[in-house]
């Protein structure tokens, strides 16, 4: 997969809220890295996994918690949380919830 060319997105404008459940839109794909907009419903969860890349969650809307490695930690605008490769990790919305995932390295 070839790098893409400039990326200019306005995510306040790609948010789409589902009435339940995530939406996610994949913003840029690389070799190296991945950078995906998701939108999770009011009292919405991923329930706990791994990943097998690093990765930083920023939030851009609303409130939930992501539980990291066994810390909670409080999600709302201007959060940022990084993640090594494989740290257990899940959340939950309290709100209307809308991040930023990116992940590095390969797959």
């Amino acid at each position: 997969m070839k790098n893409p060319e400039i990326t200019i997105k306005d995510l306040e404008q790609m948010m789409e809220f589902p009435k339940e459940g995530i939406f996610s839109k994949v913003l840029v794909k690389t070799e190296t890295s991945n950078y995906t907009l998701m939108c999770l419903a009011k009292d919405s969860d991923i329930s706990e996994h791994t990943s097998t890349r690093e990765a930083a969650v920023t939030v851009l809307k609303g409130e939930g918690t992501f539980n990291l490695a066994g810390q909670k930690i409080a999600m709302k605008p201007g959060v940022f949380i990084f993640m090594p490769k494989n740290a257990p990790h899940s959340l939950s919305a309290s709100s209307d919830l809308a991040i930023l995932l990116s992940l590095f390295g390969q797959e």
